[in-house]
C-alpha cells in the first residue's frame, strides 16, 4: 500500500490510501501528476507506508515546491525523515 497525498492547493490537501503509485492519478475531476515518492519513511513510533505525494499536472515544479512548504506544518507525511 501507498500513503497518497495529493496537494490540491497551497492550502488544501487530500490523503488517500492506493494499491499503486501511479505515475499520474484522476480525483475530482483533476489530473494530478506523481511529484515526489514513492520513498520509506524512516522508522518513528508506528510503521509508515511508503509515501507518494502528487499536485496538479498544470503547477510547476516551483510552485509545488512552494505548496509543499506551505503544507508542511498541516500534513504530518510531509515532515517525515527518509
Amino acid at each position: 500500500m501507498y500513503q497518497v497525498i495529493l496537494l490540491k492547493s497551497e492550502t488544501g490537501f487530500a490523503r488517500q490510501q492506493r494499491e499503486t503509485a501511479d505515475d499520474v492519478l484522476d480525483h475530482e475531476g483533476v489530473t494530478y501528476t506523481l511529484r515526489a515518492g514513492p520513498r520509506q519513511p524512516l522508522p518513528t513510533d508506528h510503521a509508515w507506508d511508503e509515501i507518494a505525494v502528487y499536485a496538479p499536472e498544470e503547477i510547476t515544479e516551483e510552485e509545488f515546491q512552494d505548496w509543499y512548504a506551505r503544507l508542511q506544518p498541516q500534513v504530518e507525511e510531509l515532515r517525515l525523515k527518509y
